[in-house]
């Protein structure tokens, strides 16, 4: 009988400046999935919880980005929030020239972030929070003085996060206002649908389960599968049934909703990038 082999660590170190809800994920992910030693993935951040957190996980820990810098990784993970990001830069970047950086912060255009990083070879991602379990989806665009291999590299490392795509700069606030955001969108209508159940007399924490599982269950289906969305609706719809019922006061509630949201998270994305 034929064995499994575990899958080889990849030999590139890792720095991760920002041990927050996603910097923290990405590192732990790396480490988790194997794809790196914990040796080899530094996040530094001034919160001890936090760090302390990430050792348990089995990543080296360093308290600020010139004790992180220090290490010289070879990947630098700019993983702070826009508003804090031109700070950031001021203070690290004569010292990533040379490397290859990551920056997840939304609306920041790879235009600025070279000009700020003379000499550096840059990669903007924008991943979701589902990378905290290794069940989210980043999208990867190159700089100018990106390679192949360096994109390639990149969405590797968020690969083994969920899923990882290489797009155009262009299609990347799409991206994050779609996808960034989704998890946001997704557990509202769980919320929503939480909501109505306990208004429709079923107990709160049944209810609650219930349609954890079943919003679990049509993840898998469709994943699996590759149905797409609406024929999966028209399978599990009756003619004259109930399920059809509800889509009609649903559908184009939520279809203007979603498309209203969108709108709003790239206008907020604009609203970034202009500082």
């Amino acid at each position: 009988m034929a064995t499994e082999t575990a899958p080889q660590a990849l030999d590139v170190r890792v720095g991760v400046i920002g041990g927050g809800s996603m910097g923290g994920a990405i590192a732990r992910g790396l480490v988790a999935s194997d794809t790196l030693e914990g040796a080899n993935v530094i996040v530094c951040d001034h919160g001890a919880a936090k760090l302390a957190a990430l050792a348990e996980a089995g990543v080296t820990t360093r308290p600020d980005a010139d004790a992180l810098l220090a290490e010289d990784p070879s990947v630098v993970v700019l993983a702070v929030k826009p508003q804090v990001l031109g700070a950031l830069l001021d203070e690290v970047s004569a010292r990533l020239a040379g490397k290859l950086v990551v920056s997840i912060a939304a609306g920041v255009t790879l235009e600025t972030l070279e000009s700020r990083l003379p000499g550096a070879r840059v990669v903007r991602v924008m991943p979701n929070l589902p990378v905290s379990v290794r069940s989210g989806a980043s999208a990867v665009a190159g700089g100018t003085a990106a390679t192949t291999d360096d994109v390639e590299l990149v969405r590797t490392l968020f690969a083994a996060l969920g899923s990882a795509g290489v797009m155009r700069e262009d299609q990347l606030d799409a991206e994050g206002a779609v996808v960034g955001c989704g998890p946001a969108y997704f557990a509202l209508m769980v919320d929503a649908l939480t909501r109505a159940g306990i208004r429709a007399g079923l107990p709160a924490k049944a209810s609650r389960e219930m349609v954890n599982a079943t919003m679990l269950g049509v993840a898998e289906m469709l994943k699996e599968s590759g149905e797409h969305p609406r024929t999966y609706m028209e399978r599990v719809t009756s003619p004259g049934g109930t399920t059809a019922a509800a889509l009609y006061e649903l559908e184009p509630l939520m279809v203007e909703g979603a498309y209203a949201a969108v709108d709003a998270a790239l206008e907020r994305t604009a609203e970034l990038a202009r500082g």
